[in-house]
């Protein structure tokens, strides 16, 4: 197998090791990525370690410290990092097309699994009360998920008083109906400001903003944002398939896809906001199972947004919302890395996105509280949900989360058991 040298790590003698980027056979590379696909269980962090032990660490395709400075860009752009570097590497092996191959290989396992799970979840519903008791408790333990995604994206993100400053008021403005646009932008602007030694006129725009928000609120008779986020509560045993435009539903995930800063649980609010606020085709009860669907496969999280589309359009639905979540994924890879890779380290866009991300945890933070309301229904809720949060924060098992779930099915599945 031939192969071509890596132009940007040194060609080395001695003991300096030499990497060198193999050009793989299309379908051996295809199949490459589908294997890493199927195995893409735990979450980013174990998803990137496994592509960088194969192709770093064991095939010396680059060398670490660049696999750091591409993954480094990765998590400033929006997208899921383990997908993108699927693409950088492909495209490596055998441009552009291969890295379409290489991506196409890694979120297919995961797509056609939640294809077949979206479904049986139409087809057949939640038809008896053992299977609504075990999709309530499910939902239970994606609330608490989602309230550790915060926790843990927020303390990389939210690392002084500025970003917390727009995160707090990125979750007030979405809870009074502020539409997300406009505080992502604000936030953007003022981290900007505060950090380029304007800070007077940084605090003057977030007061400005605050009382926007408050008078926004008060016209609107309190928190809209979050009565409209919360609609459509617990589980119901009716499924039903909508049929919204197809572009529409491509639009809805290029929207989300561009805006997933800061790790995949940053897609939520996006979609949650098309899908149930706003286009109304299911509810949050839906929405939290189609998430929690999600956490039992080996796939980045936003796989859940082919549940969110079939059940906006049925099969093509889910097909429009996939390839429109992803291809942010596939065209900042293929289209402009290096462009990309120097127009993220400007200092000015790079505190711009840093504003913007924050924003995004506050914009997460208010979707929560709307997810909360949906799931935690009564006391044995809360008692589930203080213990699935314990063990989250307790443990960093590589299969936590698809654990997580089953165990809340179990709970749930029991509990209606005894209950008769």
């Amino acid at each position: 197998m031939s192969a071509i040298p890596n132009p940007v790590a040194a060609s080395g003698t001695g003991d300096t090791p030499t990497y060198t980027v193999p050009r793989e056979p299309w379908l051996r590379l295809f199949l490459r990525f589908l294997r890493f696909g199927a195995l893409a269980w735990g979450g980013p962090v174990a998803q990137i370690g496994m592509i960088r032990h194969e192709l770093v660490d064991e095939e010396r395709w680059i060398s670490s410290a660049q696999f750091n400075r591409v993954l480094a860009v990765y998590q400033i752009l929006p997208g899921p990092e383990a997908h993108e570097l699927c693409v950088y590497f492909g495209m490596l092996s055998r441009g552009r097309w291969g890295g379409v191959l290489a991506g196409l290989g890694f979120m297919l396992p995961g797509f056609v699994l939640m294809f077949a799970l979206s479904w049986a979840y139409v087809r057949y519903g939640l038809k008896t009360d053992g299977v609504l008791a075990v999709f309530a408790a499910v939902q239970v333990a994606v609330a608490a998920l989602i309230v550790r995604a915060v926790f843990r994206i927020g303390g990389h993100v939210v690392t002084d008083r500025w970003l917390w400053a727009i995160a707090v008021l990125a979750a007030g403005a979405q809870l009074a109906g502020v539409h997300f646009a406009l505080i992502l932008a604000v936030g953007g602007i003022i981290y900007l400001m505060a950090r380029h030694g304007l800070s007077t006129a940084a605090l003057g725009v977030i007061a400005l903003a605050a009382a926007g928000t408050v008078a926004f609120a008060v016209r609107n008779g309190g928190l809209a944002g979050l009565d409209a986020l919360s609609h459509a509560g617990g589980p119901s045993a009716a499924v039903a398939q909508a049929t919204v435009p197809l572009l529409l539903l491509f639009w809805s995930g290029l929207k989300a896809g561009l805006l997933t800063f800061g790790g995949a649980y940053t897609v939520i609010p996006f979609l949650q906001r098309d899908a149930v606020t706003q286009g109304a085709w299911m509810s949050n009860a839906q929405f939290l199972d189609g998430l929690a669907l999600s956490g039992l496969l080996p796939a980045p999280l936003i796989i859940f947004s082919t549940f969110v589309g079939y059940l906006g359009g049925g099969p093509w639905g889910a097909v429009a919302m996939t390839a429109g979540i992803f291809l942010p994924a596939f065209a900042f890879t293929l289209l402009g890395h290096d462009a990309l890779e120097r127009l993220v380290h400007q200092p000015r866009i790079r505190l711009f996105l840093e504003g913007v991300t924050a924003g995004v945890v506050g914009l997460i933070a208010g979707t929560t509280l709307a997810l909360l309301r949906v799931s935690l229904t009564g006391l044995e809720a809360l008692i589930l949900f203080a213990i699935v949060l314990g063990v989250l924060f307790a443990s960093k098992a590589r299969l936590l989360i698809p654990a997580v779930i089953a165990g809340a099915a179990l709970w749930g599945w029991v509990s209606q058991a005894l209950g008769h």
